[in-house]
């Protein structure tokens, strides 16, 4: 069986350490075969500073699912990495974005079943020279480059309770209504309705959207953009046959009762989707990014600086991303057989 291909993520963060936190318990947990893109000098120096015995070997991505049993396999990068947990250094930029690069490239020709990356921090990154807003949509120019598909990334955080889409991601909350179109939300939908069927098996998805405002705008005596904005793309979704509904107000949307009622809620801005997604499972939690040519998952974490190299970070939703690539791969694969 292809393995997945992880990605370091930024090596002064806890991506080492929860990668190997989650090799060592592989046997245990049922962990499927993965292989680690990244400075094996800087694992094996990590390892040791933590007091873990630890099998490496070099690998290529075909001969990775072999040594898993045995080993923590690993490709090598051809750049290197400075050692320096916590003190995140512009030096591993290079490094950091090759383990990406690679890790889709593996994925697009075949040799992993899906790519799956620990966490960058974009500080180091831009320092370095990068100048893409985040590693989402790093991904997608990686996708266009790689394969010629332009793609429309979609953030997905996928709990066992809940998954909620944020409409739009990284920007300033004083900007979301001006960044937020009928348009927008439509093609968000269109996107996460498309993966929730054909990666996550569900025949007819069905999509809370949430509303803008306190209690989605209250007939517009709290804000028009409810009213004007987002009910008709609802319409539009409606008309098109998919099963969304809304808006609904943010406020009453994530209780057990309203998340038995649809499979995947659209917010309308960062926090309103990942502050429940967090709250109900921050340890087990993913990253999914739908709208790819490929299947990428990570933590919903970041790089944790302040706690690298002390031991004490948790594997969990590490381990919650490469089980669920694992799981939307095999979809995948039994979908592309049909």
């Amino acid at each position: 069986m292809t393995a997945l291909a992880l990605s370091v993520g930024d090596p002064s963060g806890i991506g080492p350490e929860i990668a190997i936190a989650a090799f060592l318990a592989r046997q245990a947990i049922g962990l499927p075969a993965f292989y680690l893109l990244a400075d094996p000098a800087v694992i094996a120096s990590r390892a040791r500073h933590l007091g873990i015995s630890l099998a490496i070997q070099e690998v290529t991505p075909a001969q990775a699912t072999e040594a898993f049993g045995s080993a923590l396999p690993i490709v090598p990068l051809t750049a290197r990495f400075i050692d320096s947990p916590g003190r995140p250094d512009p030096a591993n930029a290079a490094g950091t974005l090759e383990a990406i690069d690679r890790a889709v490239a593996a994925c697009l020709a075949g040799e992993a079943a899906a790519v799956v990356t620990c966490p960058i921090a974009k500080k180091p990154l831009y320092d370095a020279g990068f100048r893409f807003p985040g590693h989402t949509e790093y991904l997608a120019h990686l996708a266009a480059r790689h394969s010629g598909v332009e793609a429309m990334p979609v953030m997905m955080l996928a709990g066992p309770e809940l998954r909620t889409v944020p409409v739009t991601i990284h920007i300033a909350l004083a900007e979301v209504p001006k960044a937020l179109t009928t348009e927008l939300i439509v093609a968000t939908a269109r996107i996460t309705a498309a993966d929730l069927a054909s990666r996550f098996g569900l025949a007819r998805p069905r999509l809370a959207i949430a509303g803008l405002n306190p209690h989605a705008g209250e007939g517009g005596s709290m804000g028009l953009e409810d009213e004007r904005i987002v009910r008709p793309a609802v319409d539009i979704l409606r008309a098109e046959g998919i099963d969304a509904f809304g808006p609904l107000p943010a406020d009453t949307l994530f209780h057990a009762r309203a998340r038995a009622g649809y499979d995947a809620a659209l917010c309308m801005y960062h926090d309103q989707a990942l502050i429940p997604a967090k709250a109900l499972a921050f340890d087990e939690a993913v990253n999914v990014t739908l709208g790819l040519p490929f299947i990428r998952t990570s933590p919903d974490h970041g790089t944790a600086f302040d706690i690298a190299g002390k031991g004490v970070a948790r594997p969990d939703s590490l381990i919650a991303a490469l089980k669920l690539a694992r799981k939307l791969a095999d979809v995948d694969a039994k979908a592309v057989a049909a």
